[in-house]
């Protein structure tokens, strides 16, 4: 086992020895690295977690443990592992253990760690998993730090594209359109924007990959291929509307239980994530349909079959990518008439924002299509005030006076370049 821990000692200066895009975030999480609570680093594989989690820890000493390491698999003596460790790094006490799901039992392990003065920082690709024993187990004694595929404003910063220095010239606003359909088609995984990777073999590869290793290994899976044709059908329909219903008569699923927990276990490995529809009634909620985004348009059309692409639908993705950055809770809202909100952005017990995504709003029967939606909502949901109503275009900008209410038209990139 001592070969395993130095291999991954030089593993640990390599990543510390790189040179790599600071993520938004860092700098605040840092402020917290010397209290005790237990640091957690998580999101979908090969977004840069383990980066993330190492640049966090750079000014420290630390020990590093990669648990996605088949010679690691199946490891329960723990007591080895810290052997191991104080071996090759001596009496280190600030530890990172990159994908921690992999180790059985191991909110055991770090709760008996960071009771004896060790500083703990995870990373995870599984969601429910960390959330579950991280909450049974350590309650209120760790802090979370979500790291998704880059921004666009991380992208830019990737390209070495400067985009300070106040108001746009029209050439520079070009240029700035150009970077942000092929952020769209690529998408930010750093492996594709980073070190140029092919986008439709690397994230395929990528996709495999996630299904195989974090859901149909781990749970023992007996369908294969039906898993892998619902993961494929929700990441390339995102900005759709689901029901498990809906998908076991689409895919040929015997049983609505068995759509469920599939479902659940692509949305643990952050394979995809849905957003609920919003009524005032929980129980609607719970029953209404949800609609699917990608966590990376690249891999969306990386894994679509045939050469056209639904633009519409992959700016509402990024946009819903920019709200899950964001923390911002959201829904989505379709009225009696079907009339339809992308998004409703929620804080507290307010309402704060309604958002529709629009490429081109200057056709008339858009406008009023995507106006009405706005209103429908405002009067559906009982609002006693004008929400703040905004509307994400392409390349368009204006603040218009509708009933009553300002209605604010925004191009998408200077909406993501607005933190």
């Amino acid at each position: 086992m001592n070969d395993i821990f130095i291999d991954q000692k030089i593993e640990k200066e390599r990543l510390l020895a790189g040179k790599y895009i600071d993520r938004e975030g860092l700098e605040s999480a840092a402020k917290n690295i010397d209290n005790d609570m237990i640091k957690v680093v998580v999101g979908p594989r090969r977004a840069g977690k383990s980066v993330f989690a190492t640049q966090l820890l750079r000014k420290k000493s630390f020990a590093y443990l990669n648990f996605d390491d088949e010679r690691l698999l199946g490891i329960s003596d723990y007591d080895m592992i810290l052997k191991g460790i104080r071996e090759v790094y001596g009496d280190m006490r600030y530890l990172l253990f990159d994908e921690i799901q992999n180790l059985d039992k191991w909110e055991l392990f770090v709760n008996r760690l960071q009771r004896n003065g060790y500083n703990i920082t995870l990373t995870g690709s599984n969601s429910r998993l960390l959330s579950r024993e991280l909450t049974t187990h350590l309650t209120d004694r760790f802090l979370e730090y979500p790291v998704y595929p880059f921004s666009f404003r991380e992208y830019l910063k990737a390209r070495g594209f400067d985009y300070s220095g106040g108001v746009l010239s029209k050439e520079k606003e070009g240029d700035i359109l150009y970077e942000l359909s092929h952020y769209i088609d690529k998408g930010g995984y750093p492996e594709v924007v980073v070190k140029g990777m092919e986008p439709k073999e690397y994230l395929s590869t990528l996709f495999d990959s996630v299904l195989f290793k974090d859901v149909v290994k781990r749970y023992n899976l007996r369908y294969p291929s039906k898993l892998y044709d619902l993961g494929l059908y929700l990441v390339t329909n995102c900005g759709t509307l689901f029901t498990y219903s809906k998908l076991k008569n689409t895919l040929g699923f015997r049983s609505i239980h068995t759509v469920q927990e599939y479902v659940k276990y692509l949305k643990d490995s952050f394979v995809f994530f849905a957003v609920k529809k919003f009524s005032h009634k929980t129980r609607e909620v719970m029953k209404s349909a949800e609609k699917v985004y990608a966590y990376d348009t690249g891999m969306s059309i990386a894994l679509k079959s045939g050469t056209t692409k639904d633009q519409g639908r992959l700016v509402e993705n990024i946009v819903a990518n920019e709200l899950l950055r964001r923390r911002n809770e959201v829904y989505y809202f379709r009225g009696r008439n079907a009339e339809e909100v992308d998004f409703i952005v929620k804080s507290g017990l307010e309402l704060t924002e309604f958002i529709q995504v629009c490429c081109d709003p200057r056709q008339k029967e858009t406008e009023k299509r995507e106006i009405r939606a706005l209103n429908t909502a405002q009067r559906e949901l009982l609002m006693k005030k004008p929400v703040l109503a905004t509307i994400i275009t392409w390349d368009y900008s204006e603040e218009k006076a509708v009933k009553n209410r300002k209605i604010k038209y925004i191009p998408l990139w200077q909406w993501l370049l607005t933190i």
